[in-house]
């Protein structure tokens, strides 16, 4: 893991100083560039009063005109500094984008698997795309937010030697502009953040209607969710319109506060010029301070408003980066520590340098073990699991492959305690859900490996999917549209079950494999599966079809989560009246399906 990516996730503020101390030089650059152009912008006034009363006003020529050519010398000096200092900026923003992007990636890469059972597409995208940028905004507050900082500390030292009184109002001015907008931005955070949510809630329902618009129409659906989505889109519209009456007032104020503020030490300065407290050169110096502050002074709140919004999409973004892969939160001790009670040492970024401290897994095939179930899978059999509840076969599943916090063992290691990435190589849970990534149908079975025609075909032969390559114009090497919506939902599960066998585990666990294929096609998927895999690999499914159970060397009948009986599939029939009437429903259904 790379520097880049490991970020810093304890909390919204400590991931926005992370993405600063990332990029510290160029972040030093941009305070010292944002300082000396907007310092530069408080000092033609001083300047330009000089030159009125050295020059102008006693008739000294030689003086304006040196004065005048510092003045201008001022505003080229300026402008420089300020094309600089947004090209720094720029680029923070640019690398702050980048980095927010890359740790997201690299988390959701981590996370694998047990992504989608933790956060929705919708909510990944909403951070990807909203989020990200709103933090990257956030970072100007380093180079013109420290400008306008020491500016206004410039001024006021300036001021302070034309007149103490001016000096006093231009301190105190500021302060009170922030008592006012202040809560407004502690409201703006409110309402950001409950429009953030359901935006990224929305997002996901769409996802959602987008991948399934193909089954909804043919269920006469389509009407429905799309009534329903325009219901959220609505809510969202109101919630989006209470972010804008907050927002409108933040910048009304930032606009309206500072002309208020410029026009008050503009009056008291005239007043003072009037009573010959002030010379014309001051006058026309305060004028020049007070009209420059009106950027600084918008900025601060402007800054504020940033800062609000940007601490809302950090929190997001944090909340993310701590999602663990589902089992890996507590360790088997207990505790939130590593496997074996071994803790890792900090490096003060809410990450660890070295990783955790992993065991090895068994170095030969073992029995894997769920406790909570009474479940034991013998190495190299053909397990199936039959629920009253499919839920429950599922989540014994879930903690079988490592994916659900649990005290499932392999041999004599739990799961949690193997590293991921070497138990990933070797036991494989591949359910109806898996992705099917666009590309020709060669890429979508074979994955990253390339893979010999004889291991595709013997695949294909074990799924019982041939017929799927012959009804395609270019064979393996025809396109297949992304999540395979091309595709009927028989052929999309038998394309899983082609990649699973293709990545050949030693462990294989399978949630419904035959579920939406005809009887006939179920038939000599559980033929071929068993001779394919028994007696070399291991392999669990879940299942209450009779074909499937009938095929299986163990089968185990569970009831409330738990094992109520094991045993061949003739031997349940005879003995368990539970068993017997879950297979031959499911059988009856099938028939009423087939007929």
């Amino acid at each position: 893991m790379t520097a880049d990516t490991v970020a810093e996730h304890r909390g919204p503020v400590r991931y926005l100083w992370w993405l600063v101390v990332s990029q510290r030089r160029r972040a030093a650059a941009g305070s010292v560039l944002g300082t000396l152009s907007t310092v530069g912008q408080m000092l033609p006034p001083y300047v330009l009063s000089r030159a009125i009363d050295d020059g102008l006003a006693p008739g000294h020529w030689s003086a304006l005109v040196a004065w005048s050519a510092v003045l201008f010398g001022l505003g080229m000096t300026n402008s420089v500094l300020g094309t600089w200092r947004h090209r720094t900026m720029t680029k923070i923003r640019m690398d702050a984008t980048i980095r927010t992007v890359r740790a997201l990636v690299a988390h959701t890469l981590r996370l694998g698997a047990a992504l989608p059972r933790q956060v929705s597409a919708g909510e990944v995208v909403t951070i990807g795309i909203g989020d990200v940028a709103v933090i990257s905004q956030t970072l100007t507050m380093i180079g013109p937010g420290v400008g306008s900082v020491l500016a206004y500390g410039v001024v006021a030292v300036l001021l302070l030697d034309v007149s103490p009184l001016l000096a006093a109002v231009l301190l105190l001015g500021v302060p009170v502009l922030a008592v006012l907008v202040g809560p407004l931005l502690g409201r703006l955070e409110g309402v950001e953040a409950r429009y953030r949510e359901r935006e990224g809630g929305l997002a996901a329902r769409l996802t959602d209607l987008a991948g399934g618009l193909r089954v909804l129409n043919g269920l006469g659906g389509k009407e429905v969710f799309a009534q329903r989505y325009g219901q959220e889109a609505r809510g969202l519209r109101d919630e989006g319109y209470r972010v804008g009456a907050v927002t409108s007032w933040v910048q009304a104020l930032g606009v309206g506060l500072p002309t208020l503020f410029v026009a008050a030490v503009t009056w008291l300065a005239a007043r003072m010029a009037a009573q010959g407290t002030l010379t014309v050169g001051q006058l026309v110096a305060v004028y020049g301070y007070a009209a420059a502050l009106v950027v600084p002074v918008s900025f601060f709140i402007e800054a504020g408003y940033d800062f609000t919004r940007g601490r809302v999409a950090a929190r997001r973004v944090v909340r993310f980066l701590n999602l663990r892969p589902a089992g890996r939160g507590k360790q088997p001790d207990g505790r939130g520590g590593q496997p074996d009670g071994q803790d890792r040492q900090s490096d003060g970024r809410g990450e660890q340098p070295d990783g955790p401290v992993f065991r090895e897994p068994p170095p030969v095939p073992a029995v894997l073990r769920d406790p909570a179930s009474g479940v034991e899978v013998v190495p190299g059999s053909l397990t199936a699991l039959a629920g009253e509840r499919p839920e429950e076969s599922a989540a014994v599943l879930d903690r079988l492959g490592g994916f659900a916090e649990s005290a499932a063992t392999w041999g004599a290691v739990r799961l949690d305690a193997i590293d991921p990435v070497r138990l990933r190589a070797r036991l494989l849970v591949a359910d109806n859900e898996a992705d099917l990534f666009a590309g020709t149908l060669r890429e979508v079975v074979c994955g990253r490996r390339d893979r010999s025609r004889e291991a595709i075909d013997g695949a294909l032969h074990t799924a019982a999917a041939e017929d799927i390559v012959r009804g395609l114009p270019a064979g393996l090497d025809s396109p297949v549209a992304a999540q395979g919506r091309d595709l009927s939902g028989g052929q999309r599960q038998r394309l899983r079950l082609v990649r699973a066998l293709l990545a050949d585990p030693e462990v294989l666990l399978a949630a419904e494999p035959t579920s939406a294929v005809d009887a006939h096609t179920e038939a000599a998927m559980a033929a071929r599966l068993h001779a394919a895999r028994a007696g070399r690999r291991t392999t669990v499914l879940t299942t209450t079809s009779p074909l499937l159970l009938d095929r299986a060397d163990t089968v185990y009948y569970l009831a409330g989560g738990r094992v109520a009986a094991v045993g061949s599939h003739r031997e349940l029939l005879a003995a368990e009246p539970g068993y017997r009437r879950l297979v031959t429903r499911g059988a009856g259904e099938e028939a009423e399906a087939a007929g």
